[in-house]
């Protein structure tokens, strides 16, 4: 597999989830080429086709959400590397909220309920969840009713906006219970989709650790490494690079690493969200 584009820059995956992709790109790009290591960036509308490109080594490395991740390895046997991350990324958590005054008081109370929950291919705002949900004794589907609000399938649930459809669905009576990630929860209670008060955490599922810089078997670590050095010495507080990372919604790179996705693997695994290929990995 080749590494790097004719003209000597490494070549980078990202998803265009928000026309700020552009704009953050083209800042790292002139940050890196300032340091005499030059990349470049490849856009792709879905996940599903940076893994693709990924794994075929049209990009040497694959700004990928957890489940690209977790997609990635399903398909190469587990031979991708996780290289670096946002500090941002690790051990989040998911809240599942309810009615500050209703009936539900365990998990186990939503059954025969209804669980508004993100976008299909989301892991933070379903599949993780409702893996908490089924790991509870529940099966999501059948014990209780799952009201998907799929916005922008294809991203991974990385944007906001299923998120806050589900937490709409709970504030209007439509649900029974939402799933959103503890951030966002601030989030929308801060800009009143949820009014204060009127909500409260039925449970937190288990730590998890989203988005990272894969690289798949094949790359020569030598240009990635370089990549990589220059990622984890980037600055908050440089005013060229700054903004730049403020977008990005971060203060620090840090090392990749992989103990994080284990509770969507096994979301992943219960649900065969990649088939029989997903239910047998890792087994």
């Amino acid at each position: 597999m080749a590494n790097k584009t004719s003209g000597g820059a490494l070549r980078i995956g990202a998803v265009a989830y928000d026309p700020k992709v552009v704009t953050i790109w083209e800042g790292f790009k002139e940050y890196f080429a300032a340091r005499r290591v030059p990349i470049d960036y490849v856009l792709y509308s879905t996940y599903d086709a940076q893994v693709e490109a990924n794994l075929s080594g049209a990009v040497d490395v694959a700004w990928n959400s957890p489940l690209a991740w977790v997609k990635s390895q399903t398909m190469s046997g587990g031979a991708c590397r996780a290289v670096a991350m946002r500090d941002s990324d690790r051990d989040l958590t998911t809240k599942i909220i309810v009615g500050d005054r209703g009936e539900v008081k365990t998990l186990q109370d939503l059954k025969g309920k209804k669980i508004a929950v993100g976008a299909s291919d989301s892991p933070q705002a379903t599949l993780i969840p409702l893996e908490t949900i089924a790991e509870a004794g529940l099966e999501p589907g059948i014990d209780c009713r799952v009201i998907y609000h799929n916005v922008m399938v294809g991203k991974h649930g990385d944007h906001v906006g299923g998120e806050r459809d589900a937490a709409r669905a709970l504030a209007e009576g439509r649900a029974d219970a939402a799933c959103v990630l503890d951030g966002n929860y601030s989030l929308f209670i801060n800009e009143g989709t949820l009014d204060p008060g009127t909500t409260r955490v039925l449970t937190s599922t288990p730590q998890f650790d989203h988005c990272n810089f894969t690289v798949p078997a094949g790359v020569a670590m030598e240009g990635v490494q370089e990549f990589v050095e220059v990622l984890l010495a980037m600055k908050y507080e440089d005013p060229a690079i700054r903004p730049y990372m403020e977008m990005e919604g971060l203060k620090r790179w840090l090392p990749g690493r992989t103990t994080g996705y284990v509770p969507l693997e096994r979301a992943v695994r219960r649900f065969q969200y990649y088939g029989e290929a997903a239910s047998s990995a890792g087994n």
